[in-house]
């Protein structure tokens, strides 16, 4: 909750974050690394390729491949926009 107040977001908001029902904008992230004391880019693990896959297939088997792709879209494209300002 004291993230959320934080961030100036509800609760709920950053709870459909945390299950990932919600992907945060590029300013969101940069509120809640702030937040938390830490570099926006310390907000995503780095993994291997088979890593990520295997952990999407866990996280989220019932989503098509498509929807996975676009979200892994979403991811990259906001860390190099995080990325370009640093």
């Amino acid at each position: 909750m004291r993230l959320a107040e934080y961030c100036n977001t509800s609760p709920s908001y950053i709870g459909e974050i945390e299950i990932g029902r919600k992907f945060p904008s590029t300013e969101m992230i940069e509120k809640i690394a702030e937040c938390l004391r830490i570099e926006p880019y310390r907000l995503f693990k780095d993994q291997t390729k088979a890593d990520e896959d295997a952990i999407s297939e866990k996280a989220y088997p019932l989503l098509p491949n498509s929807m996975k792709n676009e979200i892994k879209n979403q991811i990259d494209s906001s860390l190099n926009e995080i990325f370009s300002k640093y």
